[in-house]
């Protein structure tokens, strides 16, 4: 396992983080943890709204919590019938954290994520609320996940302005069937120098080849096969053969691909055993190559739109005319469809 910083940060994090949301077993969830941590991980991320999967967290790095940077979120609605239980204003803010806080048996969280935007919260109220739980020392970083490009830049212009704790990453859907991150907050994130946690990587599944496959799924799944596009076929069928060919498990190619488009993207594990943590950390030793990257972005439509369209590829008519080259001040971006 390789580290990087998180986003503008001196936070040391895992190339891969790893989603508790499935924690609900503590026996599952440790070994889960064990396999993950002796291959070097260290980010282990769940949310308030995950059921169980604090208490259990909590529970399962009793004695080691140190070791790990832990990351949970705030925003979702904790009781029923109060109007107050949920969003990102400052009473929110508070008790939600309060109540992570105790349920992870802990007394600061490594990382604090904004779970979704809160369009009737101005978002100077969010900023500087988390920016007064820093102060406090009860929350080390912020990230925002769901939400628009152009809220997050708010935020982080008035936190540069205020001095106020800006976001360090975002939590982001990402997978080949699921590029609209592509359009604003990926291009977003690499400009503020953003951490980008993608989850989803599997497409609900899809991509694993679990819907695809001879026999069908097994009992039990949330996709109905029947349900299944021409285009998540086609998407799962390049997988399985860049797969095949690699010698590597569709699920491995999968996150492989997200990890190939930018160096900011961290794939968040999502499993229910130890032998799947054990099968998505085999992506490590997947080295795409450019060729099958590209065969398998070209594999399935998506169109970026307006205005990425206007401003992507060569344009003579803005850098000086036919014949002149000018190169990017930071290298190549997130690698665009071939």
């Amino acid at each position: 396992m390789r580290y990087r910083l998180f986003g503008p940060s001196g936070l040391r994090v895992s190339e891969l983080f790893l989603g508790a949301m499935t924690f609900a077993d503590a026996e599952e969830a440790r070994r889960m943890v064990d396999v993950f941590a002796d291959a070097g991980g260290n980010v282990i991320d769940t949310a308030s709204a995950y059921g169980d999967s604090e208490e259990v967290l909590g529970d399962v790095l009793r004695d080691r919590r140190d070791r790990f940077v832990v990351a949970t979120k705030f925003a979702l609605t904790r009781r029923e019938g109060d109007p107050n239980s949920g969003g990102g204003h400052r009473k929110n803010v508070m008790l939600s954290l309060e109540e992570s806080l105790r349920r992870l048996r802990t007394d600061y969280i490594d990382l604090l994520w904004v779970h979704t935007w809160d369009e009737y919260t101005p978002i100077e109220e969010t900023v500087r609320a988390l920016d007064d739980a820093v102060r406090a020392g009860k929350v080390l970083y912020v990230g925002a996940s769901n939400l628009p490009a152009w809220v997050v830049s708010r935020a982080n212009t008035l936190a540069e302005w205020r001095d106020w704790t800006p976001f360090s990453g975002v939590q982001v859907p990402y997978s080949l069937l699921r590029r609209d991150i592509e359009r604003e907050l990926l291009p977003m994130a690499e400009g503020y120098q953003m951490s980008v946690a993608a989850y989803g990587a599997l497409g609900a599944g899809v991509l694993s080849g679990k819907y695809t496959a001879p026999g069908g799924p097994p009992p039990g799944t949330r996709v109905d096969p029947a349900s299944l596009t021409e285009r998540d076929h086609r998407a799962a069928r390049a997988v399985a053969e860049a797969a095949a060919e690699l010698g590597a498990t569709p699920t491995q190619v999968a996150l492989a691909w997200i990890r190939s488009r930018s160096p900011a993207v961290h794939p968040i594990i999502g499993a229910r055993t130890a032998e799947q943590v054990r099968e998505n950390l085999g992506v490590l030793d997947v080295a795409l190559p450019a060729e099958v990257a590209d065969r398998l972005t070209a594999s399935v439509d998506f169109d970026p739109g307006y205005p990425h369209d206007l401003n992507a590829g060569p344009r003579p008519w803005l850098f000086g005319g036919e014949g002149v080259e000018l190169e990017p001040r930071f290298g190549p971006r997130f690698r665009t469809s071939p």
